[in-house]
């Protein structure tokens, strides 16, 4: 049986802690903030990321160099024969695209799987894959089942502000003007490769509403209804741990038969939409998984 090394982007989340501990391999995320790069988990934490935001520093996301995600190949292809290779989505970033062009020269010895997942979602095929690598699958065979099961997950995120997506260009400025004037919340949902509009509240209740439904609707039209074995279910937040508890709750309440996991967005997804932020996520469980 080959011995299968599973690999992912800091997108990801896991604490240098959880990677040591389930044997996986990070390559940070690089960020721009004014002239100086930093990376993710390294050289940049969550508070410090957050502190900076609030401060009025531009953040900007960047793609690992093609050095950094070579290194980290080569030194685990010293203990392991095939290295899977899971990072943020293609749709949301090129570092997909730019991975499988360096993956050609390793002869497919690299698997880069495109599954179009990102923060808890990616988090979950980086679990999968661990799994489905302890079964006796090669590299290959990875990538194909996480690519043919890359559009059953869903995130919904309610926004705090519409400030950082003006500042990025989602919105016109106008457009945000109005927004915060109507003091408007707007959901946005993340299903394959797309950050996409998908409702826009008036108060906090109504928003997290709209995601609790949106994410019922999801789970028993697409994800086979909520029971413990179908489906992996998360509520998630930015930097808004006080607020995150009563929501966690509802969740909880929402969804009996569902044990529903706690977790933070993703640095890169916060760098869009900034503090404050809201989300469901869910994946499908892939065959013969325990509950």
């Amino acid at each position: 049986m080959s011995k299968i090394a599973v690999i992912t982007d800091s997108n990801a989340h896991f604490t240098t802690e959880e990677a040591r501990e389930m044997g996986i391999s990070v390559v940070p995320m690089p960020f721009m903030i004014g002239e100086d790069t930093f990376y993710e988990g390294i050289t940049l934490s969550r508070e410090e990321f957050y502190s900076k935001m609030e401060k009025g520093a531009s953040i900007i996301t960047s793609q690992p160099s093609p050095s950094d995600v070579m290194d980290i190949w080569d030194k685990a292809l010293e203990a392991h024969d095939e290295v899977v290779y899971i990072p943020m989505s293609s749709g949301l970033s090129g570092s997909c695209q730019s991975a499988r062009m360096l993956a050609e020269y390793y002869d497919g010895k690299v698997q880069v799987v495109n599954n179009q997942r990102i923060s808890v979602t990616q988090k979950r095929s980086v679990l999968d894959a661990i799994e489905l690598a302890a079964k006796g699958m090669t590299a290959s065979q990875i990538r194909e089942q996480l690519e043919f099961v890359k559009y059953e997950s869903s995130i919904y995120i309610m926004l705090d502000t519409l400030q950082y997506l003006k500042k990025g260009g989602r919105i016109t400025p106008a457009a945000a003007a109005v927004g915060s004037l109507l003091r408007i919340k707007p959901v946005l949902q993340i299903k394959g490769e797309r950050l996409d509009a998908f409702s826009k509240a008036r108060t906090l209740t109504q928003g997290k509403n709209i995601m609790i439904n949106a994410m019922k609707h999801d789970i028993d039209t697409l994800y086979g209804g909520s029971d413990k074995d179908n489906v992996w279910l998360y509520a998630v937040h930015g930097n808004v741990p006080e607020q995150f508890e009563e929501f966690y709750q509802e969740v909880k309440a929402a969804f009996p038969g569902i044990r529903v996991q706690r977790d933070v967005l993703s640095l890169s997804i916060a760098c869009h939409i900034g503090p404050g932020a809201l989300a469901i996520a869910c994946s499908k469980k892939m065959p013969n998984k325990e509950a």
